[in-house]
């Protein structure tokens, strides 16, 4: 495993949010990785772990997951909010230009920086994700978000994400859903295995329309004469092909990779989907 640093720094709003930081060659711009609704650094790990040393990896965790603090207010958990946390990081980074990293939720929050300061934005990697969200894919995340549950073993939480995820990673085996519910869970000090966020990030997610912003193709056209990476999963239900082809064909600059036998979203640690990255990296 790659050092890296804990990382800590403070919202608008008084809370303290935490980010793993992977040292890497400080004349290139680095990685700022930004996961998904229900995730955490850790789905990172092997990212920075394949980059160890060539490139800074920022991981970031959102209000409300892994070692960030939970919000009082659960309608804070939104794009918005997590907008105004990432740029006081940034600012407390002095991160003048950066890869954006963005993984679902993560994604829809790289487009709105760039929506915001495109100058800042060296190249990104919209992973599973695009300015169209299918209905199908929100509303099955929107029946598991929230719902708390816990395993005495990590074998117990391995066999039920395997069961709950059989149709995203059809071709994963037991040592492949162990790392993930290692991603996905943390040990409480009560000793069991649970879910590592807070579960009232759902209550503003169930809300229609509260998943994303506004207008995101026009929040997507600030990236389309950037390095762009657009990685989806064959079987995704949140970025539909046709949205993915419709991404490439309005960004010149964009390169689109599938990721076969995959649902939402890629791990990014896939050979199509890494060395994708690899080529957009060598750009910048």
């Amino acid at each position: 495993m790659p050092n890296y640093s804990d990382g800590y720094w403070w919202s608008p709003d008084g809370l303290r949010l935490h980010y793993r930081d992977y040292p890497g060659d400080a004349g290139r711009p680095p990685l700022l990785c930004i996961p998904g609704l229900t995730r955490n650094a850790r789905d990172y790990e092997a990212l920075a772990r394949r980059l160890a040393g060539s490139r800074r990896v920022i991981a970031v965790e959102l209000r409300g997951r892994g070692e960030s603090a939970y919000a009082k207010d659960p309608m804070s958990y939104a794009p918005l909010t997590y907008l105004q946390d990432l740029e006081a990081l940034i600012g407390e980074l002095e991160l003048a230009r950066f890869v954006a990293v963005g993984t679902s939720l993560g994604g829809i929050l790289t487009m709105l920086m760039a929506s915001t300061h495109p100058e800042r934005i060296a190249a990104a990697v919209l992973n599973d994700v695009g300015p169209e969200i299918e209905a199908a894919g929100l509303g099955r995340i929107r029946t598991y978000v929230g719902k708390a549950n816990w395993h005495p073993t990590w074998m117990h939480a391995a066999r039920a994400v395997a069961e709950s995820n059989a149709d995203v990673y059809p071709d994963y085996g037991i040592e492949q859903w162990l790392d993930m519910a290692k991603r996905l869970y943390r040990l409480n000090s009560a000793g069991r295995i649970v879910l590592d966020y807070d579960m009232k990030i759902a209550e503003p997610f169930r809300v229609p329309g509260n998943e994303a912003g506004p207008d995101m193709w026009r929040a997507f056209d600030a990236l389309k004469d950037k390095p762009l990476l657009i990685v989806r999963g064959e079987r995704s239900d949140i970025l539909s092909a046709a949205t993915a082809t419709k991404m490439r064909e309005r960004a010149a600059d964009s390169d689109l990779v599938t990721v076969q036998a995959t649902g939402h979203a890629p791990t990014l640690s896939e050979p199509e989907a890494a060395a994708a990255i690899d080529r957009l990296l060598a750009r910048i």
